[in-house]
Protein backbone atom coordinates (compact mmCIF):
# COMPACT_ATOMS: atom_id res chain seq x y z
CA UNK A 1 0.00 0.00 0.00
CA UNK A 2 1.31 3.51 -0.75
CA UNK A 3 2.25 5.80 1.90
CA UNK A 4 0.11 9.21 2.09
CA UNK A 5 3.66 10.71 2.42
CA UNK A 6 4.30 9.74 -0.92
CA UNK A 7 0.61 10.33 -2.71
CA UNK A 8 0.34 14.06 -0.71
CA UNK A 9 4.10 14.76 -2.00
CA UNK A 10 4.50 13.41 -5.28
CA UNK A 11 0.76 13.06 -6.74
CA UNK A 12 1.32 13.75 -10.04
CA UNK A 13 4.31 11.86 -10.49
CA UNK A 14 2.84 8.40 -9.10
CA UNK A 15 -0.28 9.40 -11.33
CA UNK A 16 2.11 8.94 -14.21
CA UNK A 17 3.81 6.60 -12.91
CA UNK A 18 1.15 4.37 -12.31
CA UNK A 19 -0.29 5.02 -16.31
CA UNK A 20 2.62 2.27 -17.30
CA UNK A 21 -0.03 -0.40 -15.82
CA UNK A 22 -2.57 1.03 -18.51
CA UNK A 23 -5.18 2.06 -16.31
CA UNK A 24 -6.12 5.99 -15.10
CA UNK A 25 -5.60 5.63 -11.08
CA UNK A 26 -5.57 9.59 -11.08
CA UNK A 27 -9.56 9.51 -9.15
CA UNK A 28 -8.28 7.26 -6.34
CA UNK A 29 -5.80 9.11 -5.81
CA UNK A 30 -7.29 11.99 -5.75
CA UNK A 31 -9.94 10.24 -3.58
CA UNK A 32 -7.25 9.75 -0.96
CA UNK A 33 -6.25 13.14 -0.48
CA UNK A 34 -9.77 14.42 -0.50
CA UNK A 35 -10.36 11.84 2.44
CA UNK A 36 -7.40 12.77 4.16
CA UNK A 37 -8.09 15.89 4.36
CA UNK A 38 -11.22 15.29 6.22
CA UNK A 39 -9.89 13.17 8.17
CA UNK A 40 -7.28 15.56 9.52
CA UNK A 41 -10.18 18.23 9.49
CA UNK A 42 -12.25 15.50 12.05
CA UNK A 43 -9.00 14.98 13.78
CA UNK A 44 -8.35 18.72 14.17
CA UNK A 45 -12.01 19.73 15.31
CA UNK A 46 -11.59 16.90 17.97
CA UNK A 47 -8.50 17.81 19.58
CA UNK A 48 -9.54 21.69 20.09
CA UNK A 49 -12.81 20.18 21.94
CA UNK A 50 -10.66 17.48 23.85
CA UNK A 51 -8.57 20.63 24.91
CA UNK A 52 -11.42 22.75 25.99
CA UNK A 53 -13.03 19.96 27.55
CA UNK A 54 -9.73 18.88 29.35
CA UNK A 55 -9.28 22.31 30.41
CA UNK A 56 -12.97 22.98 31.41
CA UNK A 57 -13.20 19.56 34.36
CA UNK A 58 -9.84 21.35 35.34
CA UNK A 59 -11.80 23.92 36.37
CA UNK A 60 -14.85 22.70 37.84
CA UNK A 61 -13.17 21.67 40.86
CA UNK A 62 -11.70 25.19 41.74
CA UNK A 63 -15.07 26.68 41.02
CA UNK A 64 -16.69 24.61 43.59
CA UNK A 65 -13.66 25.05 46.15
CA UNK A 66 -14.58 29.11 45.45
CA UNK A 67 -18.17 28.35 46.64
CA UNK A 68 -19.43 29.28 42.70
CA UNK A 69 -21.44 26.03 42.40
CA UNK A 70 -24.22 27.69 39.49
CA UNK A 71 -21.02 28.30 37.53
CA UNK A 72 -19.57 24.94 38.39
CA UNK A 73 -22.77 23.16 37.51
CA UNK A 74 -22.78 25.03 34.56
CA UNK A 75 -19.46 24.41 33.65
CA UNK A 76 -20.08 20.45 34.27
CA UNK A 77 -23.00 20.46 31.39
CA UNK A 78 -21.19 21.86 29.37
CA UNK A 79 -17.96 19.46 29.68
CA UNK A 80 -20.86 16.43 29.39
CA UNK A 81 -21.49 18.21 26.35
CA UNK A 82 -17.92 18.21 25.16
CA UNK A 83 -17.37 14.75 25.71
CA UNK A 84 -20.45 13.65 23.53
CA UNK A 85 -19.01 15.68 20.95
CA UNK A 86 -15.78 14.22 21.37
CA UNK A 87 -17.61 10.33 20.87
CA UNK A 88 -19.72 11.61 17.80
CA UNK A 89 -16.46 12.69 16.48
CA UNK A 90 -14.34 9.58 17.22
CA UNK A 91 -16.77 7.53 15.57
CA UNK A 92 -17.05 9.98 12.53
CA UNK A 93 -13.01 9.94 12.35
CA UNK A 94 -13.33 5.66 12.38
CA UNK A 95 -15.33 5.67 9.48
CA UNK A 96 -13.61 8.17 7.71
CA UNK A 97 -10.28 6.06 8.27
CA UNK A 98 -12.01 2.74 7.44
CA UNK A 99 -12.98 4.92 4.14
CA UNK A 100 -9.26 6.20 3.04
CA UNK A 101 -7.81 2.97 4.49
CA UNK A 102 -10.37 1.22 1.47
CA UNK A 103 -9.69 3.63 -1.22
CA UNK A 104 -5.62 3.58 -0.47
CA UNK A 105 -6.07 -0.35 -0.72
CA UNK A 106 -7.08 -0.21 -4.11
CA UNK A 107 -4.23 1.36 -5.52
CA UNK A 108 -1.22 -0.70 -6.44
CA UNK A 109 2.43 -0.48 -6.33
CA UNK A 110 4.38 1.89 -8.56
CA UNK A 111 5.66 0.00 -11.12
CA UNK A 112 9.88 0.94 -10.99
CA UNK A 113 11.45 2.81 -13.90
CA UNK A 114 12.61 -0.94 -15.45
CA UNK A 115 9.43 -1.97 -16.09
CA UNK A 116 8.39 -1.82 -19.65
CA UNK A 117 5.01 -0.50 -21.33
CA UNK A 118 2.48 -3.25 -22.53
CA UNK A 119 -0.56 -4.50 -21.97
CA UNK A 120 -0.15 -8.05 -21.51
CA UNK A 121 2.19 -11.35 -21.54
CA UNK A 122 2.78 -11.05 -25.32
CA UNK A 123 4.97 -7.38 -24.03
CA UNK A 124 6.97 -8.53 -21.77
CA UNK A 125 10.72 -8.16 -22.62
CA UNK A 126 13.08 -11.48 -22.93
CA UNK A 127 16.07 -10.68 -20.91
CA UNK A 128 18.11 -13.74 -21.38
CA UNK A 129 17.93 -17.26 -22.03
CA UNK A 130 20.02 -20.38 -21.06
CA UNK A 131 19.93 -24.38 -21.88
CA UNK A 132 19.40 -26.29 -25.31
CA UNK A 133 16.16 -27.19 -26.77
CA UNK A 134 15.94 -30.93 -26.69
CA UNK A 135 15.11 -32.34 -30.56
CA UNK A 136 12.99 -35.03 -29.98
CA UNK A 137 12.08 -37.94 -32.37
CA UNK A 138 8.75 -38.11 -30.67
CA UNK A 139 6.86 -34.99 -28.49
CA UNK A 140 4.57 -36.54 -25.95
CA UNK A 141 2.61 -34.63 -23.89
CA UNK A 142 3.27 -34.81 -19.78
CA UNK A 143 -0.23 -36.58 -19.33
CA UNK A 144 -0.10 -39.30 -21.41
CA UNK A 145 3.39 -40.04 -20.54
CA UNK A 146 2.51 -39.85 -16.24
CA UNK A 147 -0.47 -42.13 -17.47
CA UNK A 148 2.22 -44.25 -19.71
CA UNK A 149 4.16 -44.92 -16.89
CA UNK A 150 1.94 -44.73 -14.14
CA UNK A 151 2.95 -41.42 -12.25
CA UNK A 152 -0.12 -39.36 -12.20
CA UNK A 153 -3.40 -40.24 -11.95
CA UNK A 154 -5.67 -36.90 -13.03
CA UNK A 155 -9.30 -39.02 -13.25
CA UNK A 156 -8.70 -40.19 -9.66
CA UNK A 157 -7.74 -36.64 -8.21
CA UNK A 158 -11.27 -35.74 -10.25
CA UNK A 159 -13.18 -38.52 -8.34
CA UNK A 160 -11.70 -37.28 -5.15
CA UNK A 161 -12.28 -34.05 -5.00
CA UNK A 162 -12.39 -32.24 -8.33
CA UNK A 163 -10.29 -31.09 -11.52
CA UNK A 164 -7.02 -29.59 -10.41
CA UNK A 165 -6.40 -31.93 -7.81
CA UNK A 166 -4.03 -34.87 -9.07
CA UNK A 167 -3.13 -37.59 -7.34
CA UNK A 168 0.63 -38.54 -7.92
CA UNK A 169 2.05 -42.27 -7.35
CA UNK A 170 5.01 -44.14 -7.17
CA UNK A 171 8.11 -42.57 -8.98
CA UNK A 172 5.51 -40.02 -9.74
CA UNK A 173 5.53 -39.27 -6.06
CA UNK A 174 9.45 -39.67 -5.59
CA UNK A 175 10.16 -37.25 -8.27
CA UNK A 176 7.90 -34.50 -6.30
CA UNK A 177 9.42 -35.21 -3.44
CA UNK A 178 13.03 -35.26 -5.22
CA UNK A 179 12.25 -31.91 -6.30
CA UNK A 180 11.26 -30.46 -2.94
CA UNK A 181 14.52 -32.13 -1.50
CA UNK A 182 16.93 -30.57 -3.72
CA UNK A 183 14.78 -27.26 -3.57
CA UNK A 184 15.26 -26.97 -0.12
CA UNK A 185 18.69 -27.73 0.08
CA UNK A 186 19.83 -25.80 -2.32
CA UNK A 187 17.83 -22.60 -0.52
CA UNK A 188 19.84 -24.21 2.62
CA UNK A 189 22.87 -23.76 0.93
CA UNK A 190 22.21 -20.44 0.25
CA UNK A 191 22.23 -19.32 3.22
CA UNK A 192 18.13 -19.20 3.47
CA UNK A 193 16.11 -19.90 7.05
CA UNK A 194 13.78 -23.19 6.36
CA UNK A 195 10.13 -22.58 8.07
CA UNK A 196 7.08 -24.60 7.91
CA UNK A 197 4.37 -22.19 8.54
CA UNK A 198 0.39 -22.41 8.65
CA UNK A 199 -1.39 -23.71 5.58
CA UNK A 200 -4.32 -21.64 6.41
CA UNK A 201 -3.92 -17.74 7.16
CA UNK A 202 -6.12 -14.82 8.56
CA UNK A 203 -7.85 -11.96 6.83
CA UNK A 204 -5.10 -9.80 8.67
CA UNK A 205 -2.52 -11.41 7.20
CA UNK A 206 -4.08 -11.82 3.54
CA UNK A 207 -4.42 -8.11 4.00
CA UNK A 208 -0.40 -7.84 4.77
CA UNK A 209 0.90 -8.92 1.81
CA UNK A 210 -2.26 -7.79 -0.61
CA UNK A 211 -3.66 -10.75 -1.75
CA UNK A 212 -7.15 -9.59 0.39
CA UNK A 213 -8.87 -7.43 -1.03
CA UNK A 214 -7.01 -7.64 -4.58
CA UNK A 215 -7.16 -11.47 -5.16
CA UNK A 216 -10.18 -12.82 -3.06
CA UNK A 217 -11.62 -13.93 -5.54
CA UNK A 218 -9.19 -16.47 -6.21
CA UNK A 219 -8.23 -18.09 -2.81
CA UNK A 220 -10.50 -20.65 -0.96
CA UNK A 221 -12.02 -19.51 2.14
CA UNK A 222 -13.25 -21.62 5.14
CA UNK A 223 -16.34 -19.11 5.47
CA UNK A 224 -16.88 -20.05 9.09
CA UNK A 225 -13.59 -19.29 10.46
CA UNK A 226 -12.90 -16.41 8.13
CA UNK A 227 -9.91 -18.27 7.04
CA UNK A 228 -8.04 -18.55 4.05
CA UNK A 229 -6.02 -21.28 2.41
CA UNK A 230 -2.50 -20.24 1.30
CA UNK A 231 -2.22 -19.42 -2.08
CA UNK A 232 1.59 -19.44 -1.36
CA UNK A 233 4.01 -19.46 1.18
CA UNK A 234 4.84 -16.37 0.60
CA UNK A 235 2.00 -15.03 2.58
CA UNK A 236 2.85 -16.65 6.06
CA UNK A 237 6.44 -16.04 5.56
CA UNK A 238 6.07 -12.41 5.00
CA UNK A 239 3.39 -12.16 8.02
CA UNK A 240 6.25 -13.66 10.50
CA UNK A 241 7.16 -9.80 10.66
CA UNK A 242 3.89 -8.05 10.33
CA UNK A 243 3.60 -5.53 13.09
CA UNK A 244 7.72 -6.04 14.16
CA UNK A 245 10.21 -3.30 14.36
CA UNK A 246 13.68 -4.61 12.87
CA UNK A 247 16.95 -3.40 13.54
CA UNK A 248 19.08 -2.15 10.61
CA UNK A 249 21.55 -5.29 11.75
CA UNK A 250 18.86 -7.79 11.23
CA UNK A 251 19.00 -7.47 7.43
CA UNK A 252 18.59 -9.40 5.24
CA UNK A 253 16.33 -11.68 6.30
CA UNK A 254 15.97 -14.83 4.31
CA UNK A 255 13.27 -17.67 4.88
CA UNK A 256 12.40 -20.49 2.49
CA UNK A 257 9.57 -22.96 3.06
CA UNK A 258 7.67 -25.65 0.94
CA UNK A 259 4.30 -25.87 1.07
CA UNK A 260 0.79 -27.05 -1.07
CA UNK A 261 -0.67 -24.22 -2.79
CA UNK A 262 -4.09 -23.57 -3.09
CA UNK A 263 -5.82 -21.19 -6.05
CA UNK A 264 -9.31 -21.43 -7.58
CA UNK A 265 -8.10 -20.49 -10.77
CA UNK A 266 -11.78 -19.26 -11.62
CA UNK A 267 -13.14 -19.20 -15.11
CA UNK A 268 -9.74 -21.79 -16.39
CA UNK A 269 -10.32 -23.73 -19.22
CA UNK A 270 -8.85 -25.34 -22.23
CA UNK A 271 -6.07 -27.13 -23.43
CA UNK A 272 -3.53 -24.40 -22.02
CA UNK A 273 -4.86 -25.84 -18.85
CA UNK A 274 -4.27 -29.18 -18.81
CA UNK A 275 -2.55 -32.00 -17.07
CA UNK A 276 -0.47 -29.79 -14.80
CA UNK A 277 -0.45 -26.82 -16.54
CA UNK A 278 -2.90 -24.93 -14.17
CA UNK A 279 -3.92 -26.43 -10.97
CA UNK A 280 -6.07 -25.78 -7.62
CA UNK A 281 -3.42 -27.49 -5.42
CA UNK A 282 0.12 -27.43 -6.40
CA UNK A 283 3.90 -27.59 -4.60
CA UNK A 284 6.36 -25.08 -4.34
CA UNK A 285 9.26 -24.00 -2.61
CA UNK A 286 9.16 -20.48 -1.90
CA UNK A 287 12.12 -18.04 -0.97
CA UNK A 288 11.32 -14.50 1.01
CA UNK A 289 13.53 -11.97 2.02
CA UNK A 290 13.77 -8.68 4.22
CA UNK A 291 15.72 -6.20 3.21
CA UNK A 292 17.31 -2.56 3.85
CA UNK A 293 15.47 -0.18 1.12
CA UNK A 294 18.99 0.57 -0.18
CA UNK A 295 20.15 -3.02 -0.90
CA UNK A 296 16.73 -4.50 -1.92
CA UNK A 297 17.71 -3.93 -6.07
CA UNK A 298 20.55 -5.54 -5.49
CA UNK A 299 19.09 -8.39 -3.41
CA UNK A 300 16.60 -8.51 -6.45
CA UNK A 301 19.25 -9.50 -9.09
CA UNK A 302 20.72 -11.83 -6.61
CA UNK A 303 17.50 -13.65 -6.18
CA UNK A 304 17.15 -14.03 -9.90
CA UNK A 305 20.29 -15.61 -10.25
CA UNK A 306 19.53 -18.20 -7.68
CA UNK A 307 16.54 -19.61 -9.44
CA UNK A 308 18.31 -19.46 -12.61
CA UNK A 309 20.92 -21.46 -11.06
CA UNK A 310 17.74 -23.96 -9.96
CA UNK A 311 16.56 -24.62 -13.74
CA UNK A 312 20.02 -25.15 -14.79
CA UNK A 313 21.06 -27.44 -12.68
CA UNK A 314 17.59 -29.30 -13.86
CA UNK A 315 18.97 -29.01 -17.46
CA UNK A 316 15.76 -27.18 -18.42
CA UNK A 317 16.05 -24.78 -21.26
CA UNK A 318 14.41 -21.48 -19.75
CA UNK A 319 14.37 -17.92 -20.58
CA UNK A 320 13.85 -15.23 -18.22
CA UNK A 321 11.16 -12.34 -18.73
CA UNK A 322 10.35 -8.73 -17.17
CA UNK A 323 7.22 -7.97 -16.83
CA UNK A 324 5.11 -5.26 -18.54
CA UNK A 325 2.70 -2.37 -16.84
CA UNK A 326 0.08 -4.49 -18.09
CA UNK A 327 0.96 -7.81 -16.95
CA UNK A 328 2.52 -6.84 -13.14
CA UNK A 329 1.10 -8.15 -10.28
CA UNK A 330 -0.91 -5.33 -8.18
CA UNK A 331 1.87 -5.40 -5.22
CA UNK A 332 5.17 -5.56 -7.29
CA UNK A 333 7.04 -2.98 -8.71
CA UNK A 334 9.24 -4.76 -10.51
CA UNK A 335 8.78 -9.08 -11.44
CA UNK A 336 11.18 -11.31 -13.57
CA UNK A 337 9.39 -14.18 -14.76
CA UNK A 338 11.05 -17.66 -15.76
CA UNK A 339 9.82 -20.02 -18.02
CA UNK A 340 10.94 -23.46 -19.25
CA UNK A 341 10.46 -25.03 -22.80
CA UNK A 342 7.59 -27.84 -22.93
CA UNK A 343 9.07 -29.83 -25.70
CA UNK A 344 5.81 -32.17 -25.63
CA UNK A 345 3.40 -29.48 -25.97
CA UNK A 346 5.98 -27.12 -27.97
CA UNK A 347 5.27 -23.85 -25.74
CA UNK A 348 7.27 -21.90 -22.91
CA UNK A 349 5.52 -22.23 -18.80
CA UNK A 350 6.01 -20.22 -16.29
CA UNK A 351 8.02 -21.35 -13.16
CA UNK A 352 8.73 -18.72 -11.19
CA UNK A 353 8.23 -15.28 -10.77
CA UNK A 354 10.71 -12.96 -8.53
CA UNK A 355 9.51 -9.81 -7.09
CA UNK A 356 10.58 -6.51 -5.33
CA UNK A 357 8.06 -5.07 -3.74
CA UNK A 358 9.85 -1.81 -2.11
CA UNK A 359 7.68 -0.89 0.76
CA UNK A 360 4.29 -1.92 -0.52
CA UNK A 361 3.65 -4.73 1.65
CA UNK A 362 5.66 -4.00 4.54
CA UNK A 363 3.16 -0.58 4.92
CA UNK A 364 0.06 -2.88 5.03
CA UNK A 365 2.28 -5.00 7.25
CA UNK A 366 3.50 -2.12 9.71
CA UNK A 367 6.93 -3.72 9.09
CA UNK A 368 9.17 -1.30 10.35
CA UNK A 369 13.05 -0.65 10.90
CA UNK A 370 15.40 1.36 12.90
CA UNK A 371 18.76 2.60 11.59
CA UNK A 372 21.33 2.73 14.34
CA UNK A 373 21.44 5.34 16.43
CA UNK A 374 17.95 6.84 15.24
CA UNK A 375 14.55 7.14 16.99
CA UNK A 376 12.41 7.19 13.54
CA UNK A 377 11.38 4.38 12.09
CA UNK A 378 11.41 3.30 8.36
CA UNK A 379 9.85 1.05 6.20
CA UNK A 380 11.43 -2.20 5.32
CA UNK A 381 11.36 -3.91 1.57
CA UNK A 382 9.94 -7.33 0.80
CA UNK A 383 10.96 -9.72 -2.05
CA UNK A 384 9.78 -13.13 -2.94
CA UNK A 385 10.28 -15.49 -5.57
CA UNK A 386 9.31 -19.36 -6.58
CA UNK A 387 11.90 -21.45 -5.87
CA UNK A 388 10.64 -23.28 -7.70
CA UNK A 389 6.95 -24.37 -8.29
CA UNK A 390 6.74 -27.85 -9.02
CA UNK A 391 4.05 -28.67 -11.25
CA UNK A 392 5.11 -27.04 -14.65
CA UNK A 393 8.87 -28.22 -14.01
CA UNK A 394 7.72 -31.87 -13.69
CA UNK A 395 5.52 -31.63 -17.44
CA UNK A 396 9.67 -29.94 -18.89
CA UNK A 397 11.18 -32.83 -16.91
CA UNK A 398 8.91 -35.45 -18.19
CA UNK A 399 8.66 -34.38 -21.84
CA UNK A 400 12.12 -32.90 -22.21
CA UNK A 401 13.58 -35.88 -21.19
CA UNK A 402 11.65 -38.77 -22.67
CA UNK A 403 13.91 -41.25 -24.82
CA UNK A 404 12.29 -44.68 -26.14
CA UNK A 405 14.47 -46.21 -23.12
CA UNK A 406 11.98 -44.01 -20.25
CA UNK A 407 12.07 -40.66 -18.72
CA UNK A 408 15.81 -40.10 -17.54
CA UNK A 409 15.93 -37.86 -14.65
CA UNK A 410 18.60 -35.22 -14.05
CA UNK A 411 21.51 -35.88 -12.42
CA UNK A 412 21.01 -33.57 -9.06
CA UNK A 413 17.72 -35.14 -8.66
CA UNK A 414 19.33 -38.66 -8.35
CA UNK A 415 20.62 -39.22 -5.26
CA UNK A 416 17.06 -38.13 -3.88
CA UNK A 417 14.90 -40.30 -6.34
CA UNK A 418 16.92 -43.15 -5.99
CA UNK A 419 16.31 -43.88 -9.54
CA UNK A 420 18.20 -42.43 -13.33
CA UNK A 421 15.18 -43.29 -14.89
CA UNK A 422 11.52 -43.98 -15.20
CA UNK A 423 10.77 -47.31 -17.33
Amino acid sequence: MLTLYQIRNNTEEIIKKLSVRNKDFSEPVYEAIKIDDERREIKGKSDLILAESNKLAKSIGQLFKEGKQAEANQAKEKAISLKEEVKKLARKLNETENKLLQVLSEIPNIPNELVPEGKSDTDNEEIRNGGVIPKLNKKIPHWELADKYDLIDFELGNKITGAGFPVYKGKGAKLQRALINFFLEEAEKAGFTEIMPPLVINEDSGFGTGQLPDKEGQMYQITEDKLFLIPTAEVPLTNIYRNVILKAEDFPIKLTAYSSCFRREAGSYGKDVRGLNRLHQFDKVEIVQIQHPDKSYKTLDEMVVYVESLVQKLELPYRIVRLCGGDLGFTSALTYDFEVYSAGQDKWLEVSSVSNFESFQANRLKLRFKETGEKQTKLAHTLNGSALALPRIVAALLENNYTENGIKIPGVLQKFTKFDFIN
